[in-house]
């Protein structure tokens, strides 16, 4: 039995997410029938990075499986892209050690959410947010470093996900300016792990205080309260991408 890491994109549009579901499409779901073909009608678990929402795009998710059988990764990967739709691609499998665990063994994961805040563009709203408005950028940079650092994140949390610790490490945000396109930007978040709608509940407070509908430094009493009903909206997932997943 050999342990292999994959990486791999997907477009979420047309996915109730990355986890299994019953009778829902599944980005999951969906490679690990791709993977059932290949061992010959053998059933083989795909152990995910972590999971993704509804209609969240993937960069780089990362996930390992295990397989009985002498293939080359050359093979493997060319094999699951021929069977895969094309809304997922496999970009490399490599071969580890039979104790890594793709979810476990994360030291930190990268999301970006992009956001439109010039004209409505029907050809990419499945990949941007449209907000199609502006936004004070200078105030949302300043709300972005109080989310830095260790926090009890559970006002930016889904209420009904309950945990025994809520305490997470931002490590660094970015706003970046696109350089071919001045009316959109990207938030950029890097961490060592995040609750659920943690990446989209942070982005819809940060739209707040750039309508100036909220202060800056009102994220640290937010954080404060522990308490969903103080922060923002849970904004689009469109926007949404998972980067990328460091070991």
């Amino acid at each position: 039995m050999k342990r292999y890491l994959m990486v791999f994109s997907y477009d979420g549009t047309n996915f109730k997410g990355f986890q299994k579901q019953p009778k829902q499409r599944t980005v999951q779901g969906e490679i690990e029938k791709a993977l059932k073909k290949i061992s010959g009608g053998t059933k083989v678990e795909l152990v995910g990075s972590g999971r993704t929402d509804a209609h969240v795009h993937a960069i780089n998710q990362k996930a390992h499986f295990d397989l009985e059988m002498d293939i080359t990764v050359d093979k493997l990967r060319m094999g699951l892209n021929s069977l895969l739709s094309d809304d997922i691609y496999i970009k490399s499998i490599e071969e580890v050690s039979n104790t890594f665990h793709a979810r476990y063994n994360v030291k930190a994961k990268e999301y970006i959410y992009i956001i439109n805040l010039g004209e409505y563009n029907p050809l990419e709203r499945n990949y941007v947010y449209q907000y199609n408005k502006s936004l004070d950028i200078v105030a949302i940079e300043r709300a972005l470093k109080y989310l830095e650092g260790e926090h009890d994140f559970k006002s930016f949390t889904s209420t009904d996900d309950e945990k025994s610790d809520y305490v997470r490490k931002i490590t660094q945000t970015n706003l970046i300016r696109d350089i071919r396109d001045n009316q959109k930007i990207t938030l950029s978040f890097v961490g060592t792990g995040f609750l659920r709608y943690m990446v989209r509940n942070m982005v819809g407070t940060l739209i707040q205080v750039g309508e100036g509908k909220i202060k800056s430094e009102d994220i640290i009493a937010i954080l404060d309260k522990k308490d969903r009903s103080t922060a923002g909206i849970t904004a689009e997932p469109q926007g949404l991408y998972l980067k990328n997943v460091y070991y």
